[in-house]
């Protein structure tokens, strides 16, 4: 009869999950040869091969692809069963910053919940300022800010790319001011954004002011350019930055920061982190041939 390993198991998923042995062995807390060996040794018992590595890509197997759903039922029997005989539900608080939250959120709370069944977690939405004096004050086990919300040193997520995003349908009339679309006065990224055009002479006006759904609203409405992430940018939104002459925006970072030091909560972050740069954005929307009236 084949025995399977939890942890051979364990491996073989997050490497298909990942598309990587580097990021798995990354999620999982280990090495990229620690992961190689489990992966062989579960391969070794099926008789099987299970992932496709080439210096280009990591892909599963034919019977990889036959075997994946198995395991990933596998393990979440083997959590269900440890979970039913240990202790009491565990919770983990974390706060997001509201112009942080994007598209990786759901794959990040699906994969907490899979790595610990038992786990009761509960999120926050807030500014930086408000989240961060609840971090302190204990109430928030962890929290994810952008760099410019604070300067202490923490788990760099991936960083933050900004153009200056309008709907392919803006028009700008010559010689008008620029009409943007703006986070709050106190918002680091707009005081960048205005003093850059100040500087290269190009006269603005603010049209918009509005939290960071509202801003991508008024950015797809036609309303305005705003000085926005790539990441979190409305699916038919342009940069036309270069189009006007804009000067570039610099890059920030998202960063992860926790006081919790146990391993469970070790484990947790380090699924976080996993989850955040394995969707980070690296493609750059394209540019349009921006509408100019006179």
């Amino acid at each position: 009869m084949t025995i399977l390993e939890v942890d051979a198991v364990r491996a073989f998923v997050m490497i298909a999950e990942h598309r990587s042995f580097t990021r798995a062995a990354e999620a999982l807390g280990t090495t990229q040869g620690a992961i190689s060996v489990k992966l062989k040794r579960l391969e070794d018992r099926l008789s099987q091969k299970l992932i496709e590595r080439t210096p280009r890509q990591v892909r599963l197997s034919a019977q990889g692809q036959i075997f994946i759903q198995s395991a990933r039922e596998f393990l979440a029997a083997h959590e269900r069963a440890i979970a039913g005989l240990t202790a009491t539900r565990r919770r983990f608080r974390l706060g997001i910053a509201s112009h942080v939250m994007g598209p990786e959120v759901p794959t990040l709370l699906a994969r907490l919940k899979s790595l610990d069944p038992a786990l009761t977690i509960e999120v926050l939405l807030d500014n930086s300022r408000a989240l961060l004096d609840s971090f302190e004050e204990g109430t928030l086990d962890a929290v994810i800010i952008r760099s410019d919300d604070d300067r202490r040193d923490g788990e760099i997520l991936g960083p933050e790319h900004f153009g200056w995003f309008a709907s392919p349908d803006f028009e700008h009339r010559l010689g008008e001011p620029l009409p943007l679309a703006t986070l709050s006065p106190h918002c680091a990224v707009r005081d960048v954004a205005t003093r850059l055009l100040d500087r290269a002479c190009i006269p603005w006006v603010e049209v918009f002011v509005g939290g960071t759904s509202a801003i991508a609203a008024a950015v797809s409405a036609g309303l305005a350019v705003a000085a926005y992430p790539y990441r979190l940018a409305p699916p038919e939104a342009v940069d036309i930055g270069d189009v006007l002459s804009l000067p570039p925006l610099p890059s920030l970072e998202i960063v992860l920061h926790s006081s919790l030091s146990d391993p469970r909560t070790k484990e947790t972050l380090r699924a976080i982190t996993a989850a955040f740069r394995e969707h980070r954005k690296a493609s750059i929307k394209p540019t349009c041939v921006l509408q100019t009236t006179g």
